[in-house]
């Protein structure tokens, strides 16, 4: 079993999420006047951005993030590393591939779930 994630890896993934990957930008709600909802961080979101020309499979809503409540770390990591949805499946429009090292996708994994989830 790995090692609880450090103060510095926890920190390594808040950095890769909010200044590399943008994560943010789609998987946190907006309020009114367009600003991230920091109440929110990471709890998923409607789609905001829209394609100028039409595309397939186009996503209309971000899964929440945030204490990964609907994936495992190993899902997660799957598709930070090799691209591919959480099953395998090619991830919808807008996702961001990605074709991350396994210790930037762990550090990420950690710091998702340093996060609270949300509690319905």
């Amino acid at each position: 079993m790995p090692a609880p994630p450090t103060k510095a890896e926890v920190e390594r993934g808040r950095y890769l999420v909010e200044e590399v990957g943008k994560c943010p930008e789609c998987h946190t709600p907006r309020k009114p006047d367009g600003e991230l909802d920091a109440a929110a961080w990471l709890r998923g979101a409607p789609i905001w951005i829209r394609p100028v020309a039409p595309i397939a499979n186009w996503a209309d809503r971000a899964p929440a993030l945030a204490g990964l409540p609907s994936f495992t770390e190993a899902q997660v990591e799957k598709v930070l590393e090799d691209g591919t949805g959480p099953n395998g499946e090619a991830l919808r429009p807008p996702m961001h591939i990605y074709h991350m090292a396994p210790t930037d996708a762990r550090a990420i994994v950690a710091y998702l779930k340093s996060l609270p989830a949300e509690v319905h």
